[in-house]
């Protein structure tokens, strides 16, 4: 069977925009993309889900207040719009099923805010079942943290628990998911550094450890997670940038490929992918290098699934770059392979 790709695009004005919607691509044996589908008349796809699957896609509109559900083709791969629905909050910016997949989890980045949307049989989303506002002191910059901002919420290993990073008052906050209704846990969040600004994570395939990856300060944090209470505890923090960088960015994304062996992050501003490594015993990061994109701000990578490629989105320069992965060191070299596509921010992969 094809494996198919989906690639969300931003698409307004307002963001100074290129895309048209959600691409869809069938993905050849050595990892090229070719265009099947190009799906128009969406507002800022800018984050989308699977199911298992692969039989529904989900995404959320940046800087609205909607999310949508699609059914997908599995022969094809193309996708067939479902429905729409309200989140409460303004720009959605995450998303995540939970465990059982009944459940949609939405992330408002402006209203502060983490909506619960229950799917019908057929995947089509429902009313939002409850909606949890999330409040704290403010981070110190004048720019990026005026108010509170969740930004990514990621199921833990065993789908009992929801972390979300919080950019603006830099914390993560833990929230038992139970009967498909968020709890805040005690205690409710773990502190960052002051004007780190948390915005995405990752959880290691063991389950003993989550990454954080903090815009502001260009790091990332890692974390002891405790499974029977959803706490997290700090134990290391690191750069994501060479020591010799000495100009302006920010981070983004952060992946962690299937062994648990390699931590990866992508830098806007120095235009890379950050490689760690991580001592299998300690959980501990070490830096490898930090591999141009070759475009502008890759705002999102993604790890194909069997994780000898990865595929970095170049936001202002509209392209795709892919690059192989050392199956020993994890260390990343261009394929020579790129596509172009408007703004592309997020991408997911259907099982082959």
């Amino acid at each position: 069977m094809t494996m198919f790709a989906y690639v969300g695009c931003r698409t307004t004005r307002e963001r100074n925009a290129r895309g048209e919607g959600i691409s869809v691509f069938a993905v050849g044996a050595d990892g090229a993309l070719t265009l099947v589908q190009l799906v128009k008349d969406l507002v800022n796809p800018s984050y989308l889900t699977l199911n298992c699957e692969g039989t529904r896609l989900y995404t959320v509109h940046g800087d609205q207040s909607e999310a949508s559900a699609f059914a997908v083709d599995r022969a094809t791969g193309r996708l067939s719009f479902l429905n729409t629905v309200g989140t409460e909050g303004r720009n959605p910016v995450h998303l995540a099923l939970d465990p059982e997949e009944r459940h949609l989890v939405v992330t408002n980045h402006l209203g502060a805010s983490l909506a619960v949307l229950p799917l019908a049989q057929d995947g089509s989303l429902l009313p939002l079942s409850q909606l949890v506002k999330v409040d704290g002191p403010i981070g110190p910059h004048r720019v990026e943290q005026k108010q509170v901002k969740p930004h990514f919420n990621a199921f833990d290993p065993s789908g009992r628990f929801v972390l979300v990073p919080d950019k603006g008052c830099d914390c993560t906050w833990s929230f038992r998911f139970e009967n498909g209704r968020l709890m805040p846990c005690e205690p409710a969040f773990v502190h960052s550094r002051e004007g780190a600004g948390p915005r995405h994570m990752a959880f290691h395939p063991h389950g003993a450890w989550a990454y954080v990856v903090n815009e502001l300060d260009s790091t990332v944090t890692a974390y002891r997670f405790d499974a029977a209470t959803g706490a997290l505890s700090p134990f290391q923090w690191l750069p994501t940038l060479p020591f010799d960088f000495t100009g302006d960015s920010r981070c983004a994304a952060i992946a962690i490929d299937a062994s648990g062996r390699r931590l990866y992050a992508s830098n806007r501003g120095h235009d890379s992918i950050a490689v760690f490594r991580i001592d299998p015993v300690l959980g501990q990061l070490s830096f490898i290098e930090a591999v141009p994109t070759g475009g502008r701000t890759p705002r999102a990578f993604t790890l194909s699934p069997d994780g000898s490629l990865l595929y970095a989105l170049n936001e202002d320069s509209d392209s795709i770059v892919t690059f192989a992965v050392d199956a020993v060191s994890g260390r990343l070299a261009p394929t020579g392979q790129q596509v172009a596509t408007g703004s592309p921010v997020c991408m997911v992969f259907s099982a082959a």
